[in-house]
């Protein structure tokens, strides 16, 4: 039987924006519970933070070429 090769994991997919701002999220959630013990504001920074990191992600994401650089070639010019 011939096994099967998967693909390299896409680095740029949704999963992984989404994952990166729950992390944040939830790190961010912990250290406010911690403080204040008032579970309002906890899921309000908890929500925010996931907002504002899942733009911030995803729009360095948009900054990165796909295309990868000739070495005989300056890429400024």
């Amino acid at each position: 039987m011939a096994k099967k090769t998967r693909k390299p994991a896409e680095a740029r997919s949704a999963r992984t924006y989404i994952t990166l701002s729950f992390v944040a999220a939830i790190f961010v959630g912990v250290i406010v519970w911690g403080n204040s013990r008032d579970i309002e504001r906890t899921a309000i920074w908890s929500g925010l933070t996931f907002i504002v990191v899942l733009v911030a992600v995803a729009t360095l994401a948009l900054a990165v070429k796909d295309e990868p650089a000739e070495p005989n070639k300056p890429r400024l010019k």
